[in-house]
């Protein structure tokens, strides 16, 4: 199996660019993509429970690795929710899955979003991850639109090993993450 094109992209470019950019003494400081996690609430599931089951199988072929439903922590009477209900869905990717997802995400996906202008570079943590929202998971060319009943949105995620919002931001920005304000101070 081939080595994904922005796994050779971070190796071969973006860490090198990284080192002199932020005085690195060692490779090994440079940061990098460590996981990427993807979470869909499916808050309507407490009336219909098949929905949790669609956004599993949504997840599991947009990622192409198998999701899990993630089951509520507490009950809450108005919400009408037990505790241990399903409520959402949950995928992570590591590894070489995770930088083929990243790979359509930027290529295919986001370039099919609506009026798109690029993400924007609020998402940070200040810890070095940064979470992405997708309000549409059609954009995904794996999801069919005949076949979905309704429209749902997602949280995306990138755990980064970068101490600092900055580097973090350097990082997705040299990967090709479209940010719409290109600097970030």
């Amino acid at each position: 199996m081939a080595t994904p094109r922005l796994k050779q992209k971070y190796t071969n470019e973006v860490s090198t660019v990284l080192q002199e950019k932020f005085q690195y003494k060692s490779i090994m400081q440079v940061p990098k993509i460590v996981k990427i996690c993807l979470n869909k609430g499916i808050g309507i599931a407490v009336t219909d429970k098949k929905l949790v089951d669609v956004g599993v199988d949504e997840l599991t072929q947009i990622t192409g690795q198998k999701a899990v439903a993630t089951k509520s922590k507490k009950a809450i009477s108005n919400f009408k929710l037990r505790e241990e209900m399903p409520i959402g869905a949950r995928v992570t990717l590591r590894g070489d899955t995770m930088f083929e997802f990243l790979d359509r995400l930027l290529s295919v996906a986001l370039p099919r979003v609506r009026d798109f202008k690029g993400i924007n570079d609020k998402g940070f943590d200040g810890r070095g991850n940064y979470t992405l929202g997708v309000k549409e998971q059609i954009i995904f060319p794996e999801i069919s639109i005949d076949k979905i009943s309704r429209i749902t949105g997602m949280d995306i995620t990138f755990v980064t090993t970068a101490k600092t919002d900055e580097e973090s931001f350097e990082l997705l920005k040299a990967l090709g993450m479209p940010f719409a304000n290109q600097n970030k101070n």
